[in-house]
């Protein structure tokens, strides 16, 4: 998660109570102790207190915070810990997009995979991120951005790079519909995932689907001009939008930036209010009231 001033001066960090909770879902995983969330976002809001002049004096950079927990026991063996070792790592950030906020080109091979069924792939575990690392540069020695994982026989779409996923359709009676792949075990339970279609929800202009969504569909969507936006979301960047897919030698061009009034920019920039807090919000936590 991340920490921002604001223009108030004031710092907060955003919904860390559903970071702590999806940490303790990450440990139990991985046979570590859960802890006190509450506690830990006390002593999170303590060390920014003291750290505070880490926290950017900018509207367009923060403070990432980065809560870790290993097992410490002096064994080489495979095995669950009787110790651990739970730290927080704080770093300044710059912008995201430091050029202006620009699409992002990636490349989808079926080929490889980032997780599966009865894996850890919905679990903040440094195993999910290893396997991603040479296929990135792959992306990146073809001049793309990210790499779009898919999943399965069908081509499932699953996150961008560590980003969840978002496509904004036209279903078949001219509706806006907004899908995002299911909790199933395969996707990280991103907290500006839950943001994200919480406030879709809030707002009721259009249908939120929680649904698998597969390559063959995404270029069916095209083909029929009914696919509206593309873009990840995560802590990094809140919202990336998608400019076009490399898939099985064919570059798919996107239309996420062709539209006046993008879906994407509004929660960019309602996400960014709440958490710079240009409004008031119960997701942003001041560290002054923690």
């Amino acid at each position: 998660m991340k920490a921002y001033r604001g223009k108030d001066d004031k710092i907060r960090i955003f919904r860390p109570d559903r970071n702590m909770e999806r940490m303790n879902v990450s440990a139990m995983r991985s046979e570590l102790p859960i802890f006190d969330g509450e506690e830990l976002t006390k002593c999170i809001c303590r060390l920014i207190q003291i750290d505070q002049e880490w926290v950017p004096h900018s509207m367009s950079s923060s403070l990432y915070i980065r809560p870790t927990m290993i097992g410490i026991d002096p064994t080489l063996g495979v095995s669950s810990s009787d110790n651990a070792l739970l730290f927080v790592i704080l770093c300044p950030v710059g912008p995201y997009f430091p050029g202006g906020f620009k699409p992002v080109s990636l490349l989808a091979d079926p080929r490889f995979t980032r997780a599966w069924p009865g894996g850890c792939g919905d679990r903040k575990m440094g195993s999910n991120y290893a396997p991603t690392i040479r296929v990135q540069a792959e992306a990146l020695g073809l001049g793309l951005q990210q790499v779009l994982w898919l999943f399965g026989d069908d081509h499932q779409l699953t996150e961008v790079g560590t980003m969840n996923i978002f496509v904004l359709t036209l279903n078949e009676k001219g509706e806006k519909v907004l899908v995002t792949p299911p909790l199933d075990g395969l996707i990280l339970p991103g907290i500006t995932r839950q943001s994200i279609i919480e406030l879709a929800q809030e707002w009721g202009e259009f249908a939120v689907e929680e649904r698998k969504i597969t390559m063959p569909e995404v270029q069916q969507l095209l083909h029929e001009k009914r696919l509206l936006e593309l873009f990840g979301a995560g802590t990094a960047c809140v919202v990336c939008p998608v400019s076009s897919i490399l898939y099985q030698g064919q570059t798919l061009k996107i239309p996420t930036m062709a539209h006046k009034l993008p879906v994407h920019q509004r929660i960019l920039k309602t996400l960014t209010d709440i958490q710079y807090g240009e409004v008031d919000h119960p997701w942003a936590l001041r560290i002054d009231q923690a």
